[in-house]
């Protein structure tokens, strides 16, 4: 029996080469998209899942009002995790972990700049990275130590092994290799190439037990059956025991299996945004695609009904069971989906290296693993289920008697199940058309807000090796050569925010102020270097002023906070030093352009607080000849390390990388959306022009004109389109709306927007049909006439 299944199947794809490649390449067009989606999806799902005790991890994270908002974040004292693990009986260990900017790796001629993280001895205790070589309890125990990654590994000592040898760090500590650990896989918050001990970190001075200083990451793992509520509240009031300047501070714990997807917080609570949400859209955008090439699948079988017909009254007459049919027809949409899925997973195959670039992650197709083959036949009979499921029933359903007088076909009706699931289709399509053209909208919107500095030509280099040192030789031989323009050193570049505080002191402050500033400092002439708008006052100057060293600027929010009407020559307190006000600014983008901007103080260099050093290239040379010049007098005076620049345009360019990858995922999918509708739509019109051939022969000999046989054949097609448009338009609007509160700087929805995406639906539609339509109008009658 099934033998014969099959071969009718085999039969009926031959038989009908159109409608099976229409249907094999519709359907493997959404499943490609779909798996690509859902590898993507279960790669999100899997960060950091695979420590053996991720049920006992927890980071700590502080929750404070600011500015009248209760807001959390997850950097917190160094000396917190000592603390903690004194204090709380429940905690089995407490980890630190810092990010570690470049460091020059030295080993005989080879030099090069790795990244990598600081942590506590027992960090490979806590968390499952493995370790080739080396042993976990001790690996980090020596303050000169350091684990390597394979790939380091292999990049520095080749095929030589490395187990004790010495790497010299920025020319000036050696460490000695202890271990070598397997790669982190790309699904982990953790990105290292090597670890150094934290005691290494204290070495350099950079240790402190400040309750203030929130600057560093604290893991804990809590003991078996700990409970994680009553270490909450604890730590509600864990905080101010230490540092009674924070009487309402509190601090809390957050499990491993929600870094990921959940970690947004709104006023104090987890408001079950952050990365879920996209985790959700594309589970519903590929539900919906796969879905979408179903339908294909079932408006086509359906279509050719009369076909099937007599095949399936003579079945049921010489005594088939409806069952059976059912049967069948379901195997031969399992049979066209087996043969979508190997085309799907070759598809996938060729396009998962750009899908990868596209979502910035690693997704991998394991064609090895056992689990990924019962999982992908799973979903292949899934598929075929649900393509085959509504045909079947149609087809079985069909009455012996009725199909053998040829009196089966009902009369046309305003609403079928066919019109229904074109509707479908196209309301899915035309909403992403919708939400494509409002994301590029709003990446436009923030890239034309006004910066408030000029990015052009503003290039900045990080102060490594002995640039500190030389920086007025390399800076003068830079402006006498006729590279730069002005040159000044920041905390940090233009482009982020390394530190913010509060607890500021100013005359005339309300004592239950607690605005949060960003902080900066400069060393003199960043306004003049990046172009910066001042509104009252003058730039910091040390040569012209040599008090300008404890000299501040303040922009206009600071300014409103304050509340000073001349604010030139007021004090400010903060970090223990009296800061005199010399200038105000207009606000300028130091973050994120989709967020209103802060208040901020710009410092002198008295707090020496100096990492980077900010540069404005000469504009009537060539960048490549600025470039050259500048590399050759950096190699002069920092000759051990790179010359490793960066233009500020880059770098501002890139906070619209998230917004810019939805975009053009939502441009890719919502075109295979209309692709996999269009090949369906252009399936039905030349299954409607072969059907209605005479019909079109009688109305040509009746003087019936090409465009008139075309405008009846198109029109229903048409209709249907334009109720998908007025379906869609709301829920668009609805979507949309919603993800754009997210954004307080944000594009308001245009209502041509929705007139843009309902003409270009129609249109798509016009050409889709049209081909078929014109085709039948154009046919000679004769042909088509000639058997009546």
């Amino acid at each position: 029996m099934f033998k014969n299944y099959f071969k009718i199947a085999f039969r009926n794809l031959l038989r009908n080469k159109g409608f099976s490649f229409i249907n094999i390449v519709g359907l493997a067009i959404g499943m490609a998209s779909a798996l690509l989606i859902l590898l993507w999806i279960k790669n999100e799902v899997s960060y950091d899942q695979f420590h053996a005790k991720k049920d006992r991890i927890y980071e700590a994270w502080n929750r404070a009002s600011f500015s009248g908002e209760l807001r959390c974040w997850n950097t917190t004292p160094k000396v917190l995790a000592r603390t903690m693990e004194k204090d709380f009986p429940e905690v089995e260990q407490a980890v630190r972990v810092n990010w570690t900017s470049s460091i020059l790796f030295t080993v005989g001629e080879k030099r090069l700049t790795v990244k990598g993280n600081t942590v506590d001895s027992n960090f490979l205790q806590v968390f499952s990275f493995p370790l080739i070589k080396g042993n976990a309890q001790s690996v980090l125990n020596d303050p000169h130590s350091i684990v390597l990654t394979e790939s380091l590994a292999e990049k520095i000592f080749g095929k030589e092994d490395p187990m004790g040898r010495v790497i010299k760090l920025d020319n000036k500590d050696n460490a000695t290799v202890t271990g070598i650990l397997k790669d982190p896989p790309n699904n982990t918050r953790f990105k290292f190439e090597y670890l150094l001990p934290y005691s290494y970190f204290r070495a350099q001075g950079n240790d402190d037990e400040n309750w203030g200083n929130n600057s560093i990451r604290t893991y804990v793992m809590l003991k078996p059956n700990a409970s994680p509520a009553s270490i909450n509240e604890k730590m509600k009031t864990f905080k101010p025991r230490y540092d009674k300047n924070e009487p309402k501070w509190e601090m809390f714990i957050y499990p491993l299996e929600r870094w990921r997807l959940y970690s947004s917080f709104k006023n104090g609570v987890e408001d079950n945004g952050g990365r879920i949400e996209f985790v959700r859209l594309f589970a519903i955008i590929a539900g919906f695609i796969l879905l979408i090439a179903c339908i294909n699948f079932m408006n086509l079988s359906t279509a050719r009904s009369e076909k099937r017909a007599k095949e399936v009254g003579i079945r049921k007459v010489v005594g088939a069971q409806k069952s059976s049919l059912i049967g069948q027809f379901i195997g031969e949409s399992i049979l066209m989906a087996f043969l979508a899925g190997i085309v799907a997973i070759i598809i996938v195959a060729l396009t998962i290296p750009a899908f990868n670039k596209l979502v910035n992650e690693t997704v991998s197709l394991n064609l090895g693993s056992v689990t990924a083959w019962l999982a992908g036949f799973g979903f292949i009979i899934f598929t075929g289920l649900l393509a085959g499921s509504y045909p079947a029933f149609f087809l079985s359903s069909f009455r012996p008697v009725q199909v053998l007088k040829g009196t089966f076909k009902k009369a046309h009706a305003l609403v079928t199940p066919r019109k229904v699931l074109v509707v479908l289709q196209f309301t899915f399509a035309i909403v992403l058309i919708i939400s494509t053209i409002i994301v590029k909208q709003q990446i436009d919107y923030a890239k034309e807000r006004q910066t408030g500095y000029d990015k052009n030509n503003l290039v900045y280099h990080f102060m490594t090796g002995d640039i500190a040192k030389n920086y007025e030789l390399i800076k003068n031989e830079l402006l006498a050569a006729g590279v730069t323009s002005s040159i000044t050193k920041t905390s940090s570049p233009l482009t982020e925010s390394w530190s913010d505080g509060w607890g500021q002191e100013w005359e005339g402050k309300d004592p239950n102020d607690k605005t949060d500033f960003y902080r900066y400092t400069e060393d003199g002439g960043l306004g003049v270097t990046a172009g910066l708008q001042f509104t009252m006052g003058r730039d910091i100057d040390l040569k012209q002023f040599p008090t300008d060293s404890t000299a501040m600027i303040i922009n206009e929010s600071a300014l409103k906070v304050m509340k000073f009407k001349d604010p030139i020559g007021k004090i400010v307190k903060d970090n223990g030093i009296e800061w005199h006000i010399v200038g105000v600014i207009k606000d300028f983008i130091l973050t994120s352009p989709y967020e209103p901007t802060r208040p901020m103080l710009i410092a002198g260099p008295k707090n020496k607080w100096l990492n980077a050093m900010m540069m404005k290239f000469n504009d009537k040379n060539t960048t490549a000849v600025n470039l050259k010049k500048a590399e050759n007098i950096f190699k002069k005076y920092n000759p051990e390390y790179p010359f490793e620049y960066r233009f500020v345009d880059e770098e501002y360019a890139l906070k619209f990388e998230d917004e810019k990858r939805v975009g053009t995922l939502a441009a890719i999918f919502s075109g295979l959306t209309i692709l996999i509708s269009c090949l369906g739509l252009f399936g039905l019109a030349t299954y409607m022009a072969e059907n209605r051939i005479k019909e079109i022969g009688v109305r040509k000999v009746l003087g019936a004109s090409v465009s008139g046989i075309t405008a009846l054949l198109s029109k229903d097609f048409l209709k249907l389109v334009v109720v998908s448009f007025v379906i869609a338009a709301p829920i668009a609007w609805w979507a949309m709306s919603a993800w754009l509160k997210d954004y307080p700087y944000h594009v308001e929805i245009k209502w041509w927007t929705f007139a843009l995406a309902g003409i270009l639906s129609i249109i798509i539609a016009i050409v889709t049909v049209s081909y078929q339509a014109i085709k039948a109008a154009i046919a000679n009658p004769v042909k088509s006439l000639r058997t009546e």
